[in-house]
């Protein structure tokens, strides 16, 4: 036995249909595409969300909603949460770094705003890009700073 005498196993391979060839080949006439209408034609391909005419999904539910272009996406830290991290890693000086490291925000390139839930007693120096007014004024009634970012 040689490379030359292999074949597929007996029943593994199939001739392909020989469509349009002729009316004695059983697949002539029409073609397998039924009679007339747009799936007949050729050159017919039919758009994207076509439902045979009935009024497509996408132009029966209604539009609704405004995303502004240029709005600033926060990721947002309560000063409850500020008050964990100065007593769980003994620090007085809240960063975008510390919070990345202890994994309240996910990312450097977020932009911080500290929320005034939950209470602090702490004296913190806290560095984010924004602060709610009630956030601002906790921080600073516990003695600590607020340096905004940008």
């Amino acid at each position: 036995m040689d490379l030359s005498n292999l074949k597929p196993a007996k029943g593994a391979t199939k001739t392909r249909k020989r469509i349009g060839r002729g009316e004695g080949s059983g697949r002539g006439g029409t073609s397998t595409r039924g009679h007339k209408g747009a799936k007949s034609r050729s050159g017919y391909s039919r758009q994207r969300g076509f439902e045979g005419g009935q009024m497509p999904l996408q132009r029966r539910v209604p539009k609704f909603g405004f995303r502004p272009a240029r709005r600033v996406e926060y990721k947002a830290v309560n000063i409850g949460k500020l008050q964990e991290i100065a007593e769980t890693e003994k620090i007085s000086k809240i960063t975008p770094d510390v919070l990345v490291k202890t994994g309240i925000v996910s990312s450097k390139k977020h932009l911080i705003k500290i929320l005034g839930k939950g209470s602090l007693t702490a004296k913190l120096e806290v560095e984010a890009h924004a602060f709610s007014k009630s956030a601002e004024e906790a921080i600073k009634s516990a003695g600590g700073t607020v340096i905004k970012l940008q």
